[in-house]
């Protein structure tokens, strides 16, 4: 057995992470000025004073959308044995569905859905 394909894919897997470190302290700015070393959030106007408040509804929304996307993960799997499953994997399913339906309810009670 040859081992030249394993040995060739780690050597590019090597090169590309050797890249991905070496690249940025090549292309990253040199001298920053205190407006670009001031930290911010994505929503907030990186100009103003930076002890105001932060609205937490920007982490909220991409919580959500990581929520839906491994809920997504797990109806995958369950749409392809949906018939081997039979009545138990359709009853566990909205379990799991209810669960998840009641955190965005509850979001939406709060208004953490809303945009002002």
């Amino acid at each position: 057995m040859t081992y030249a394909p394993i040995l060739m894919v780690f050597a590019f897997a090597a090169l590309v992470a050797g890249a991905l470190l070496f690249i940025p302290t090549l292309i990253a700015p040199r001298r920053l000025s205190p407006v670009k070393s001031a930290p911010f959030e994505c929503g907030k106007d990186p100009i103003a004073v930076t002890e105001g408040r932060f609205a937490i509804k920007f982490s909220l929304i991409a919580i959500l959308f990581i929520i839906i996307d491994i809920e997504l993960l797990f109806i995958w799997p369950w749409a392809t044995l949906f018939r081997q499953l039979g009545w138990f994997g359709f009853v566990e399913m909205l379990v799991f569905l209810s669960i998840l339906m009641l955190g965005f309810a509850y979001v939406w009670r709060k208004g953490g859905l809303e945009w002002e």
